[in-house]
């Protein structure tokens, strides 16, 4: 779990309780959900939080939930903002890998040391985290005095989010005293190397330019001249990234927490080619809420004016209202900066939250049911039994994998009738490209173990009853899920009648007929594949994998394996 670094000496100030001992800092803290770890060596809080509540990456953030489960706060605020002066154009010459742009000029923050360090801290958390280590987002914090331009002056100063060639233009970045282009950046500059895989591959890279020149090269480096310090006074923020969303929730959350240092916040305006929009957006978001439901959640009795008081001591607020069948519901509005607020269960998160959990009395369901194994359990430690006792060694893979392990090193074409070759439920923003889809089968996983152990002796049997889905319209869920039994024997000697007769010694334990009709597989050795087929029913490939497979998995022995739905053997 992520952890954020509080001084509780800050924390004690911006809640106004300067009363609060350390001790009971930690209780009402974890109130929150906020778990103390330690102490850093220079004596602030280690905390762990929960990832879903970002708005907390920050000692302004936890600041503003104490105040609120103090009750010193209430209900929904939201900071006013000043009309827009500043314009951000985005040029169409930007990369199309990354469109998107936000931000807004913060005016009147004090920084102060401890502020410096909790602004930077909270970039670098929302960086890691909601920013998916900048690759879906990333800040860019500067000095606005020295942007070229000011509204006093100029009257409506611009600044350019472009594309540029890696060598087109030069800038000193952070922590550098040259002029480098964006290229000698990737190449050249300690943070440039760790961010280089986020735009090497772009033709034109993403830029920012005002009146003087380049001075942010996003997602990787800020330019010097624009360096943020203790005597800046006024700020521009600027998020560039794949989502406007994403952005936008990020910029959010940075301008709560300098709102609460005092600042005020002014919008910018976002030109892009087609279309114009006003950042921050600020607006507040409604979610309904049964009382029946939050009632049967939290296992309690409340009236309608303990939930709208526990609702506001939550930082949100609750109107009565009726739904059609006459029921009693709440209309919670939600404020900006939460980005978790996805479903009514997390209102009634908060509510208990407010409640206090341990306030809330225990009490035995009311259910007359008695716990025990599941029939589908029960069979599966049996096979797995078998299949250790047949000599194979049991695997847990992930279930998660991508496009070309599952089907392009085995010669599968995805949508094909062949075993495993099901239409794969896939990831729509995946964290890793190496897990971008549920597998469609087993073998996959068992071949991809293979390859990761060459330099281990052989024979290597393994098995596994794992995990597998597939798109399936006539489910509810529109996803077909299964448990299937996958093989493989790896030696100099494997071959199809091997896997053959563990696969019948495994069917005679189980009492079904087995049958194994020849078929064609593009993972297996043509004539040496067979489907199999147990009680009448296909469910199943078996085979000696292709010379092609074993060549693209690094494999020098033959390989042959089976693999079949589990419940065949009920």
């Amino acid at each position: 779990m992520p952890t954020v670094d509080i001084d509780p000496d800050e924390l004690r100030d911006l809640t106004g309780r300067e009363e609060k001992g350390d001790e009971e800092l930690k209780d009402d803290l974890f109130g929150l959900g906020l778990e103390f770890e330690g102490r850093t060596e220079g004596g602030a809080f280690e905390l762990e939080f929960a990832p879903d509540r970002l708005d907390r990456l920050s000692v302004e953030g936890v600041a503003r939930s104490l105040r609120y489960q103090y009750g010193d706060a209430r209900g929904v605020h939201v900071p006013s903002t000043n009309d827009a002066d500043w314009t951000i154009e985005v040029d169409e010459s930007v990369p199309d890998e990354r469109p998107y742009v936000t931000g807004a000029v913060i005016r009147d923050v004090d920084l102060d040391d401890e502020a410096l360090e909790s602004l930077i801290q909270l970039q670098e958390k929302l960086h890691a985290t909601m920013g998916r280590k900048r690759a879906k987002g990333a800040i860019g914090i500067h000095d606005l005095t020295m942007l070229k331009g000011s509204p006093a002056t100029e009257g409506n100063p611009t600044i350019e989010y472009v594309g540029l060639e890696p060598d087109e233009d030069t800038f000193v970045p952070l922590d550098s005293d040259r002029e480098m282009s964006p290229a000698e950046v990737l190449e050249e500059h300690g943070t440039g190397q760790t961010y280089a895989d986020l735009v090497s591959e772009y033709e034109r890279y993403p830029a920012i330019y005002d009146d003087l020149g380049l001075f942010s090269f996003p997602p990787v480096i800020n330019g010097r001249r624009t360096e943020v310090s203790t005597d800046s006074r006024d700020l521009f923020v600027e998020m560039t990234g794949t989502d406007q969303w994403t952005i936008d929730k990020m910029l959010n959350i940075v301008c709560y927490a300098l709102a609460g240092r005092g600042a005020t916040l002014e919008e910018v305006t976002v030109e892009y080619p087609d279309h114009e929009i006003v950042r921050p957006d600020l607006s507040t978001k409604t979610k309904t809420v049964a009382h029946d439901r939050i009632e049967t959640i939290l296992g309690i009795d409340l009236d309608p004016d303990e939930v709208i008081d526990l609702a506001e001591r939550s930082g949100l607020e609750a109107e009565k209202d009726e739904d059609d069948d006459g029921d009693l519901v709440y209309e919670v509005t939600v404020p900006p900066y939460r980005v978790d607020v996805l479903h009514p269960l997390d209102i009634i998160d908060d509510l208990g939250r407010a409640y206090g959990f341990n306030d809330l009395e225990p009490r035995y369901p009311d259910v007359g049911t008695v716990g025990g194994r599941h029939e589908r359990s029960r069979l599966e430690r049996s096979v797995r039994e078998q299949l250790v006792g047949l000599g194979f060694e049991d695997l847990l893979n992930f279930h998660m994998i991508n496009e070309a392990a599952n089907y392009e090193r085995l010669d599968v074409e995805p949508g094909t009738d062949v075993y495993g070759a099901g239409e794969p439920a896939t990831i729509k923003e995946p964290y890793s490209e190496d897990f971008t889809m549920l597998r469609t089968w087993v073998t996959p996983s068992l071949l991809m173990v293979l390859e990761r152990n060459t330099h281990r002796a052989y024979p290597q049997d393994l098995a596994e009853i794992g995990f597998t889905a597939e798109v399936d319209d006539s489910e509810n869920t529109g996803v077909a899920e299964h448990r299937r039994v996958g093989a493989v024997l790896a030696s100099h000697e494997a071959g199809y009648e091997d896997a053959k007769a563990r696969l019948q010694a495994l069917c005679r334990r189980f009492d079904v007929d087995l049958e194994t009709p020849p078929t064609d597989h593009p993972t297996f050795i043509s004539g040496r594949t067979a489907s199999v087929v147990i009680d009448g029913d296909e469910v199943g490939v078996i085979g000696e994998v292709h010379p092609k497979v074993l060549v693209e998995h690094d494999l020098e022995v033959p390989v042959a394996g089976f693999e079949f739905d589990l419940a065949a053997l009920r």
